[in-house]
């Protein structure tokens, strides 16, 4: 880089940070392989220059150098790095971006680009900072795009607009071509997904009842999004009857905004290349000004993907549906167990967030209690005796619930997986079927992945029912008699009923301590004459928790 082109690119920089007018001979910069023509306007300039254009009746005119959103079309991510630098993106010594070709069943699909550490990095390394200016938000869109939004957005009947605001930013922005500031970051973006919205009829028919219905409902609601676009009319006709530009900028918008601080959704350009993981290595805050910051939140060795969370990762069905990639990294998977208009109750029960069956073929108790409260609709008292138990943390209580309908908890849980696993094993058997016949492999790429969801979501429940077996068997060996078998599966199992035992003795012995002898008296010193039963009450306390101070260092020294 020259002298002259390195004081033009300073220039260029202090213009963005302080708002000043660029003066034309500093718009250019060269890369060791490519020169970027940036005679774009700057951030505040296109800011600007939307603000008194927004009651535009018109569309702009299509730019020089429109992006290229069909599927197949090469992303370019050579320039994004200079245009990060450019627009004041601080990047860490040891942030890059690398890329590797995703493949389904040998057959390469699309690039994958992703953020990684170059160099071992310690935790609470600053690894980018990315100006509030350059970060795309709802409502800042909804400010800059002005009134003529408002009918599509009454259009929609949505309760979160925020995300169609993005979506209309994102496609003015690939209106205004290669003058938007944010073309390069654009056009380094992916075109082809793998999700809901990008999945077609065929895809929707190869996935079970669960994870077609959070496909099907992203398809939805790009196709409400598309229909609103009738009331833009600041957008050219071209790009709103364009399948594959809406599609484009609505999974832009879907597959990497970002929730902030404040209930608005964000697009952060450079943090959006960062991954999912069940287990994150990387922290995002913001300041009082908006500026964002990713951070690493543990050591990460060199070459490590960055990586935080996108979402629940015990529910891969619904990863699938908004992004298009199958996290298989959670050691536990939603049991698939769909409830039409679920109660408060249920919600309180835990349904759907906590009914999980586990990777090692366990079932979370919460699946267990949902299905005892809906069976026991049929006896409307007991199943309010059965939830006030659970609200009140009542544990003998709902214990004795579970083993007198433990039959029928049972056998309406192994319907519910075989169900599942039949619906699989149908879809598999047609799936590979048309996978070795070779048929449909260009018409519909996304059938590898689908079917990698399927096996997944199958080997976990075969895994469920593994474990209900086993417990069955235990169930018939208490009633036969049959201890050998019984001392068997305590064997087997001991760390972890061992586990679940002492956290309730803990537990229990917090409670007591709380209504210990001590507490009491401070509490109802003043009123011994009105509460004559105290003392008696005390006494019963006291007692319970010298067993359980006992119990408690009898399983201590097993644990030991």
């Amino acid at each position: 880089m020259t002298a002259s082109s390195f004081s033009h690119r300073l220039a260029f920089i202090s213009s963005l940070l302080t708002g000043a007018s660029i003066p034309s001979t500093s718009l250019a910069f060269h890369l060791p392989t490519i020169t970027i023509n940036l005679q774009h306007r700057s951030l505040q300039q296109h800011h600007h220059y939307s603000n008194n254009n927004h009651q535009r009746s018109s569309p702009v005119a299509l730019h020089q150098y429109p992006i290229d959103t069909s599927e197949t079309a090469a992303r370019d991510t050579i320039t994004l790095t200079d245009w990060a630098i450019n627009y004041g993106i601080g990047l860490g010594d040891s942030f890059q971006l690398t890329s590797s070709a995703l493949q389904e069943h040998n057959h390469p699909t699309h690039e994958d680009v992703y953020a990684i550490t170059s160099q071992d990095v310690a935790a609470s390394t600053p690894l980018l900072s990315i100006p509030s200016n350059v970060i795309l938000t709802g409502s800042m869109a909804r400010q800059e795009l002005g009134t003529q939004t408002y009918g599509a957005e009454s259009s929609l009947q949505l309760s979160d607009h925020q995300p169609f605001y993005l979506f209309l930013k994102i496609l003015a922005e690939y209106e205004f071509g290669d003058q938007s500031p944010w073309y390069y970051w654009l056009n380094s973006l992916p075109r082809y997904y793998s999700n809901g919205a990008s999945m077609t009829d065929f895809c929707f028919g190869c996935l079970p009842p669960y994870a077609a219905g959070l496909a099907l409902a992203e398809k939805k609601r790009y196709k409400q999004y598309v229909e609103a676009l009738t009331n833009i009319p600041f957008l050219s006709d071209q790009s709103k009857q364009t399948e594959d530009v809406t599609k484009w900028a609505f999974n832009v918008v879907f597959t990497r905004c970002m929730d902030l601080p404040g209930g608005d959704l964000a697009i952060v350009p450079m943090a959006d290349y960062l991954n999912h993981d069940a287990e994150p290595n990387v922290d995002i805050s913001y300041d009082n000004e908006g500026k964002c910051y990713v951070y690493s939140m543990r050591d990460v060795a060199a070459g490590e993907p960055l990586v935080f969370s996108y979402g629940d990762s015990t529910n891969p069905s619904n990863l699938l549906a908004r992004y298009g990639f199958l996290d298989e990294s959670s050691a536990a998977t939603f049991c698939k167990y769909v409830i039409e208009n679920p109660t408060f109750e249920m919600f309180n029960l835990g349904y759907p967030s906590s009914m999980y069956f586990y990777n090692d073929g366990s079932i979370s108790n919460e699946v267990w209690d949902v299905l005892l409260y809906e069976l026991l609709k049929v006896s409307p008292e007991e199943q309010q005796y059965f939830y006030q138990a659970h609200m009140s943390g009542d544990e003998g209580t709902k214990a004795s619930y579970h083993d007198q309908y433990f039959a029928q908890t049972y056998r309406s849980l192994t319907s519910h997986v075989d169900y599942i696993l039949n619906e699989l094993e149908e879809l598999g058997i047609g799936l590979e079927t048309q996978i070795a016949q070779g048929q449909d492999k260009k018409r519909h790429p996304r059938l590898p992945l689908i079917m990698r969801h399927n096996e997944f979501v199958k080997a976990t429940f075969d895994n469920g029912t593994s474990s209900e077996e086993e417990q069955e068997a235990f169930y018939q060996a208490h009633m036969n008699g049959d201890e050998a078998t019984k001392q068997y599966y305590h064997e087997q199992y001991f760390p972890q009923t061992l586990a679940v035992l002492q956290k309730h003795v803990d537990y229990l012995m917090n409670e007591l301590e709380d209504l210990s002898d001590s507490s009491w008296r401070k509490t109802f010193r003043k009123d011994q004459d009105r509460h004559p039963r105290l003392p008696l009450l005390l006494r019963h306390n006291n007692f319970v928790r010298g067993i359980f101070e006992l119990v408690q260092q009898n399983l201590d020294g097993m644990a030991s």
